[in-house]
C-alpha cells in the first residue's frame, strides 16, 4: 500500500493517519510491533516519514517503546475509569454545544450515521466500537468548537485499548443505538439540557458496564 504525496511531510501525515486509524479500531492490539522497516515497505516510503508517524503517535500515547521496537500501548485499569470519567462530562457538555451550534449538514450527517448503523446485521466487536465512534465524532462536530473536539478525540483515543467493546455486552449494542436516536432527537430539536442529560447517562452506563468487565477480568488474573 503506497501513500501519495509530494514527500517527506506529506507521506509522514499519510503513514500516521492510516496507522492512527489502525489502532482505533482495534486492526492492531495492545502489545503488536510497528516496525520502521515493515512499514516503510508496506506504504512504500523511506524510514524518516514512518519514524515521524511513530513519534507523533508515541506523543498521543498510543505507542511506547518495547522490545521489539514500539508497539500499541496497553491501558491500565484505573486510567481506564478516569478516562470515563472525563468522558462523562465532555460528551455531555458536547452534546450541550452541539444541540445549541449544530447546522443541517450536521443534522444530516448524525441521520445518515445512525441510519448505517441501525441497518447493520451483528457486527463484530470492532464493527461496533468504529461505527460508534463515527457517530460520536460527528456529534463533536457539530459544536463547532475545535478546543472540545480535540480533547475529546485524545482522551477517546486512549480507549481503544481496553479489552473488548461495552457494546458487545448482552442487549448494549441495540440500547445504544436508541440512546444514539433519542440524542439526535434532542440535538434536532436545539434542546441542550435533554442532550447533556441523555448523553450523560449513555456515557455513564458505559462506564458502569466497563466496571464489569474490569472486575471479571481482574477475578480471573
Amino acid at each position: 500500500m503506497a501513500v501519495s504525496g509530494a514527500g517527506g511531510r506529506t507521506d509522514a501525515q499519510a503513514v500516521y493517519t492510516q496507522l492512527r486509524a489502525e489502532i482505533l479500531s482495534g486492526a492492531v492490539s495492545p502489545g503488536d510491533p510497528l516496525r520502521e522497516t515493515a512499514l516503510a515497505s508496506r506504504f512504500g516510503v523511506s524510514r524518516t516519514p514512518v519514524r515521524e508517524a511513530l513519534r507523533r503517535l508515541e506523543q498521543d500515547r498510543l505507542l511506547v517503546a518495547g522490545s521489539r521496537g514500539m508497539e500499541v500501548r496497553s491501558i491500565d485499569p484505573e486510567e481506564v475509569v478516569q478516562i470515563y470519567d472525563l468522558r462523562v462530562l465532555l460528551e455531555a457538555e458536547a452534546a450541550g454545544q452541539a444541540a445549541s451550534a449544530r447546522g443541517t449538514t450536521d443534522l444530516l450527517r448524525l441521520e445518515g450515521l445512525l441510519a448505517r448503523d441501525r441497518a447493520l446485521a451483528d457486527p463484530d466487536d470492532a464493527t461496533r466500537m468504529r461505527t460508534n465512534l463515527d457517530f460520536h465524532a460527528a456529534l463533536w462536530r457539530a459544536t463547532h468548537n475545535p478546543v472540545l473536539i480535540d480533547l475529546l478525540e485524545r482522551l477517546t483515543g486512549h480507549l481503544v485499548h481496553a479489552p473488548r467493546s461495552t457494546l458487545s455486552v448482552g442487549n448494549r449494542w441495540t440500547e445504544a443505538l436508541d440512546e444514539h436516536n433519542a440524542l439526535l432527537d434532542a440535538v434536532r430539536d436545539k434542546d441542550p439540557v435533554r442532550a447533556r442529560t441523555i448523553a450523560a447517562d449513555h456515557m455513564n452506563t458505559a462506564r458502569a458496564i466497563r466496571l464489569s468487565l474490569l472486575r471479571e477480568a481482574a477475578s480471573r488474573s
